[in-house]
């Protein structure tokens, strides 16, 4: 089942590097002691993410020293500085048997909610955005999280996928999902650029 407790680490890197960055990640994974992680590529920017099981908090003294070796190693590649999150799961509307979905595509999905309408949006997202989940076929995963300690407060679906990119966006520019949009902005989303945002990733082999 999805892990109960997972971060998020992303980063900028200069374009003319970006491959040299994820041999550089990689190698860092496998000289590490921490298991289970996974490293993806952003599809829209020069950017690497890598999601991470963690077993619980008292992990988190051995993560710092793990995340100092991936500063030295990856850092000086880097176009700005590591952006970390730890997320809570919530729930799954298509809910996995390993701790990440192991597709080779991954969305992470951000939305800022403000905790006055946070229980009214829970009962809205299950008749809206979790139907158009359990009902499309290009949508392989769907883990709801939280943020504990972020960069990016809020909700942080993520969602794993097989298929081509643009068929699954398709499930999500659809005339249906697009009026949930339009309902989650009128209701829902806090304010600022960053209320909502998405973006895919594909699995770095």
């Amino acid at each position: 089942m999805s892990a109960s407790l997972i971060t998020a680490v992303e980063l900028s890197v200069k374009p003319d590097r970006i491959d040299a960055a994820a041999e550089a990640w990689k190698a860092h994974h496998a000289a590490s002691s921490f298991t289970g992680r996974a490293l993806f590529r952003s599809l829209e920017g020069s950017k690497l993410l890598e999601l991470a099981p963690v077993a619980g908090w008292e992990e988190f003294p051995a993560l710092r020293e793990d995340w100092a070796k991936l500063w030295d190693t990856v850092g000086p590649l880097a176009e700005g500085d590591f952006r970390r999150q730890v997320l809570g799961f919530v729930d799954a509307p298509k809910p996995i048997d390993t701790p990440l979905p192991l597709t080779p595509y991954v969305q992470m999905r951000h939305i800022e909610v403000p905790p006055g309408v946070h229980t009214a949006y829970r009962a809205w997202r299950e008749e809206t955005i979790y139907d158009v989940v359990r009902t499309s076929d290009e949508v392989e995963a769907f883990v709801a999280y939280h943020s504990v300690v972020s960069t990016e407060p809020g909700v942080m679906f993520v969602s794993g996928f097989s298929c081509d990119p643009a068929e699954y966006n398709a499930v999500f520019t659809s005339p249906r999902y697009q009026e949930i949009v339009r309902q989650a902005g009128d209701r829902y989303i806090a304010g600022g650029e960053r209320g909502l945002f998405t973006e895919i990733y594909a699995r770095v082999s």
